[in-house]
């Protein structure tokens, strides 16, 4: 996805760079930028917001897994519980830490492709316009 690899100017009322950073804000924006058409044909732009819906559902699917271990990991005695927020504490570290590199490369104008997930986001996004 070469032209995708760095924001180049202007889209809409937003620079790229600043588009793309602020579809990580929450999944609203993420979904706003593909819905509205000046954003959902610049390649940088929905890159992050695919990448950042992505993203979400990725954390989603770990919180489920926890939830689904939580009564696994309670049998454990003595340590289940410790077990149990340590896994989730590293978890919330772990996506924060990928939040905050992936809102920093998108301020840079770089489309920074997180493992697995940016995949589906770079394949979506190359079928786009621009």
């Amino acid at each position: 996805m070469p032209a995708a690899n760095r924001a180049r100017g202007t889209i809409g009322v937003f620079p790229e760079n600043i588009a793309g950073a602020l579809a990580y804000i929450t999944f609203i924006p993420a979904i706003i930028f593909l819905l509205i058409d000046p954003y959902r044909r610049n390649r940088f732009v929905h890159f992050q917001s695919l990448q950042c819906l992505s993203l979400w559902l990725a954390m989603f699917v770990v919180a489920a897994v926890l939830k689904l271990a939580e009564p696994l990991l309670l049998l454990v005695p003595n340590f289940g519980y410790l077990l149990l927020v340590l896994i989730a504490a590293i978890a919330c570290l772990a996506a924060f830490v990928i939040w905050l590199v992936l809102v920093v490369k998108a301020l840079q104008g770089e489309a920074f492709k997180i493992p697995l997930v940016g995949e589906l986001a770079e394949r979506q996004a190359s079928a786009t316009g621009e």
